[in-house]
């Protein structure tokens, strides 16, 4: 994975008379995502499409309101999941406005159907299983930046974020997200993280990867795992992920948790080497 971090997002502010927005301007994922907002729909989205326009993005990517989505979807975006219990317990509908027909377009769309109709079927199965032997599982720190970057970029061609660079992961550490890492020989080879929103009380599970030698031994199961278990430590009960629409495996790690499939973004961010579709797994960790 090489990448530059100027490349990425950036967050801030965006206010008008009778609208306030939190964007995340990505020029990576060419889009503009709006992660909370207050005040005037209409007005907002009149800005939404300004801020498209100037920064060249093919899709943007609105957190909705339950009151507001039925109004976005009469400005003709469209409702593609729903983050269950997102807002301090209430819904979040993922509304998304497109650009252009080949950002529109899914590619593998009945693929991922067949793919997400096997993972339905699987059972679900228990939470405390044994970790295979040889490897061990810990909440992970800024010291292992470094050996948490090198497994990043050998993971993933391209990425939503710019996980291969230390600095970037010491930074989100920092700001409060949580990583845990299952080590082989004192070695680093899976992680996974919980980026926490401590205002709405809701976290991503995100960041998933193993070695591919060190696959098979369903570790990636046992990091979600500690990461509820963290995650309920601090009273937060709403999980969500946004798992690769063709990777059979992370769709049934989910499934198999206890999660709830709620939607697909089409093409939604660059991961691997090209722009792919993204489905919404959203589970209630106080039940």
């Amino acid at each position: 994975m090489t990448t530059k971090n100027e490349l990425y997002s950036h967050s801030r502010t965006e206010r008008g008379q009778d609208f306030t927005m939190e964007i995340c301007l990505d020029p990576f994922n060419a889009r503009l995502r709006i992660d909370d907002y207050r005040g005037n729909v209409q007005t907002m989205h009149k800005r939404v499409l300004e801020l498209a326009m100037e920064n060249g993005f093919t899709k943007v990517f609105i957190k909705s309101r339950p009151e507001d989505w039925q109004a976005l979807l009469s400005l003709g975006y469209m409702l593609e999941g729903v983050f269950k219990r997102y807002f301090n317990g209430g819904d979040a509908y993922s509304m998304a406005l497109y650009f252009t027909d080949e950002r529109r377009t899914s590619d593998y769309w009945m693929q991922e159907d067949n793919i997400l109709r096997q993972v339905l079927t699987l059972p679900t199965k228990p939470s405390d299983e044994l970790l295979a032997q040889g490897y061990s599982i810990r909440l992970a720190t800024t010291e292992d930046a470094e050996q948490l970057a090198r497994l990043y970029d050998a993971v993933f061609q391209t990425y939503p974020t710019p996980m291969n660079d230390a600095a970037y992961i010491k930074k989100v550490m920092l700001d409060g997200t949580i990583f845990y890492a299952v080590e082989s020989n004192r070695q680093i080879v899976s992680a996974a993280s919980a980026e926490v929103n401590t205002l709405y009380n809701n976290a991503e599970m995100t960041d998933c990867a193993t070695y591919p030698e060190h696959r098979k031994h369903g570790l990636m199961r046992h990091l979600i795992v500690a990461l509820e278990r963290e995650l309920q430590s601090r009273n937060i009960y709403c999980a969500y992920s946004l798992a690769r629409s063709l990777s059979f495996g992370m769709n049934a790690v989910f499934h198999q948790l206890g999660y709830e499939y709620t939607g697909r973004m089409t093409k939604n961010c660059n991961i691997f080497d090209k722009f792919e579709d993204m489905s919404l797994w959203v589970k209630d960790l106080s039940r």
